[in-house]
C-alpha cells in the first residue's frame, strides 16, 4: 500500500502548491476540490441536491453550479455551509478513498480542506499542516482568485482556525515567504520522509 500523505491547511494558505510539489516529486496527487468539481457538473445526483437546496439562482449559463454565487450563500450562512458540506462531504469521501485504495505509486497526497473534519485524517499515515499569515490569505485569495477583501474575509472566516489543525500536524509547512522557500521545505521533508518508509518504495 503507498504511504499516505493527508494534505490541509486553510483557505489560501498554499496546501495545492505543496501538493504539486509533493506530485513532482513521485507522489499521486488526489485533490479533494477537484472531486467537488466533479460532483458540480450538470445532473450529477450531488449536484441535483445541491440545487434544490439552494435554488437555480446559483447555476451558471452552462448548467454548472457557479461556486462564485454559491460561495456568496454559504460563507455568510452557517447553516448553509453545514448543509452544503452535510451534502458533499460524503461522496467526496468515498470517492478519494476509491482512488487512494487504487493508487500505485509509493506514496498519495490526499489534499483536503475537511481533512480532519470529514474522518479522511484517521485513514493517512502523516497529516501536513500548511500555513501562513491571515493577510497572507486575504492577499492571495485576492490576487489569485479575483476575490474582493470582502469575500476573502468571509471565506477565512467561515473556517475552524489554523491553530486546531497544527495541533493534529504530524508535519507543519510554513508558506509565509517565497515559493523557492516553499519548495526546499517540502524537497528537504521528502527527502527525511523517504528512507522511513523505504519498504514501500
Amino acid at each position: 500500500m503507498a504511504y499516505r500523505i493527508g494534505l490541509t491547511g486553510n483557505i489560501g494558505c498554499g496546501k495545492s502548491s505543496v501538493g504539486e510539489m509533493l506530485q513532482a516529486l513521485g507522489a499521486e496527487y488526489i485533490d479533494a476540490d477537484r472531486v467537488v468539481h466533479e460532483l458540480y457538473r450538470p445532473r450529477s445526483p450531488e449536484s441535483e441536491r445541491v440545487v434544490a437546496r439552494f435554488g437555480p439562482a446559483i447555476l451558471g449559463p452552462d448548467g454548472t453550479i457557479d461556486r462564485r454565487k454559491l460561495g456568496q450563500i454559504v460563507f455568510r450562512d452557517p447553516q448553509a455551509l453545514k448543509d452544503l458540506e452535510a451534502l458533499l462531504v460524503p461522496e467526496v469521501r468515498a470517492r478519494v478513498r476509491r482512488r487512494v485504495a487504487a493508487s500505485t505509486a509509493p506514496a498519495v497526497v490526499v489534499d483536503a480542506i475537511k481533512l480532519l473534519e470529514s474522518g479522511l485524517a484517521d485513514e493517512m499515515d502523516a497529516v501536513w499542516v500548511v500555513t501562513c499569515t491571515p493577510e497572507q490569505q486575504v492577499q492571495r485569495l485576492m490576487e489569485t482568485r479575483g476575490y474582493s477583501r470582502q469575500e476573502a474575509e468571509a471565506r477565512i472566516a467561515a473556517q475552524p482556525p489554523q491553530e486546531g489543525k497544527v495541533e493534529r500536524a504530524d508535519v507543519v509547512i510554513d508558506n509565509s515567504a517565497t515559493l523557492e522557500q516553499l519548495r526546499r521545505q517540502v524537497e528537504r521533508i521528502w527527502a527525511e520522509l523517504v528512507p522511513k518508509v523505504q519498504g514501500q518504495w
